[in-house]
This record gives structure tokens, C-alpha cells and sequence, in this order.
């Protein structure tokens, strides 16, 4: 097989590997907004909606990272949203382009990555201008008359998916630790969290090899890159 026949196997191999990414990262998307605008739009803040016992759908709006986690400032919080889906998509585009043979499985755990980072950033982006924020029991209108809760990148995310699987208390007799009740599991998230949240654990897992052979690509050196395209 000549190389003009292996290169055009590989650039069809390639858009492919993008289609597929590119489907995955679309669908993810779709389904974290329609769900956010739903929640936002007909619940109210901390309406609690028992699906069963062990699944809510409970609404709440936090400023920060995954699972309500609020580490950085807003701005640098949204900004750096973006740049990391920037980066991520160069990386991906470059991964299919020089390493056809990685396997969808890694590139989908990638992919699920990138919409989850998506997702959450149009909430940081848009929330703020096209939703109110009503006092409950009302819900919040989008595109309300007389304009959004805050500007734009200075939006809250929306989060709803509770998992209240089971709930324990500690016996006080236990050192600083006890007299607590706890649940399992408290943390409430969204669509595009459990994408990054499943993309994440699909790599530690599955792929670990293909995530070294992407950082060598990456960020390796040229004789390294060179002995992976080999």
C-alpha cells in the first residue's frame, strides 16, 4: 500500500473521528441547555421535585466550578472556561489529525470533556442577560421585560440532578467526625458536569496508555512525537 493510499485512509479515518466528537459534543450540549431552560423556567429557586426516593430533581444556581465548588473569581472562573475549550478542541483536532489509530473510546471520554466545559459555559455567559431572578414561589421569565439578574459572563449555573441515595448519622462517641448526620451522595450537578465528571473517569480507567500517548503529542518532545507517528 502506497502512502497516498495510507494518507487518504487516514484523513477519512480523521473526519470520521471528528464527526463522531463533534455529534457527541453537540448532543451533550443540547441536552444540558434544553434541561437548564426547563428547570429555570418552571421551577422555582430550591423547588425540590421527587422523581424517586433515591432521585430529585431539585433547582439551585451556583457561581463556581462543578458540584457548587467556588474556587476563583467569576471572570476568571468564565474566562477560563473558555480558553480551556479552546485549548481542549485544538488538542482533539490535532489528536485525530496525527494519532488516526488512538481508539474512539479515548475520544469519546475526550469529547464528553469538551461539551461538559461547553455546557456550563452558557450559563456563565448568557444566564445573567436573558433570565430574571424572581423571588419564589415564581419562576423566572427569559428575555424578561425588564432585563436579566446580571451582566453578561456574570451568569450563575444551573444545577438540578440530585442523587439522595442514603443518609447516615455518626455516633457522637467518634472524634471529630461525630454527632454529624451525612448524605450519600449531597452534591447536586448538571448534564455538563457529569459529561466532565464520566469523560474523566473513562480515561483514568480505560485509557490511560492513549492519554500518555496524547500528552506526548501535546507537549512532548519531537523525538518523542516521531516515535509515535512511527
Amino acid at each position: 500500500m502506497n502512502n497516498d493510499v495510507k494518507n487518504n485512509m487516514r484523513a477519512g479515518q480523521g473526519k470520521t473521528l471528528v464527526l463522531l466528537a463533534s455529534i457527541i459534543i453537540a448532543v451533550v450540549v443540547i441536552a444540558d441547555q434544553w434541561l437548564k431552560i426547563w428547570i429555570k423556567t418552571h421551577f422555582y429557586f430550591g423547588e425540590d421535585m421527587e422523581i424517586f426516593s433515591w432521585f430529585h430533581l431539585k433547582f439551585i444556581e451556583n457561581n463556581g466550578f462543578a458540584f457548587g465548588l467556588e474556587w476563583f473569581n467569576k471572570y476568571v472562573l468564565t474566562f477560563g472556561r473558555i480558553a480551556a475549550v479552546i485549548l481542549f478542541i485544538w488538542a482533539l483536532r490535532k489528536i485525530v489529525k496525527e494519532l488516526p489509530g488512538i481508539g474512539k473510546g479515548f475520544l469519546i471520554s475526550f469529547a464528553l470533556i469538551i461539551a461538559g466545559a461547553a455546557g456550563n459555559i452558557f450559563d456563565c455567559v448568557f444566564y445573567g442577560e436573558i433570565f430574571n431572578n424572581p423571588y419564589p414561589p415564581e419562576v423566572a421569565q427569559i428575555f424578561p421585560v425588564g432585563g436579566g439578574y446580571a451582566g453578561w459572563f456574570e451568569g450563575r449555573v444551573v444545577d438540578m440532578l440530585y442523587f439522595p441515595l442514603f443518609s447516615f448519622h455518626i455516633p457522637d462517641s467518634l472524634p471529630l467526625i461525630g454527632g454529624r448526620d451525612y448524605e450519600f451522595f449531597q452534591y447536586i450537578f448538571n448534564i455538563a458536569d457529569a459529561a466532565i465528571t464520566v469523560g474523566v473517569l473513562m480515561i483514568l480507567i480505560f485509557y490511560r496508555n492513549h492519554a500518555s500517548e496524547a500528552l506526548n503529542l501535546l507537549f512532548g518532545t519531537s523525538d518523542s512525537q516521531s516515535e509515535t507517528e512511527k
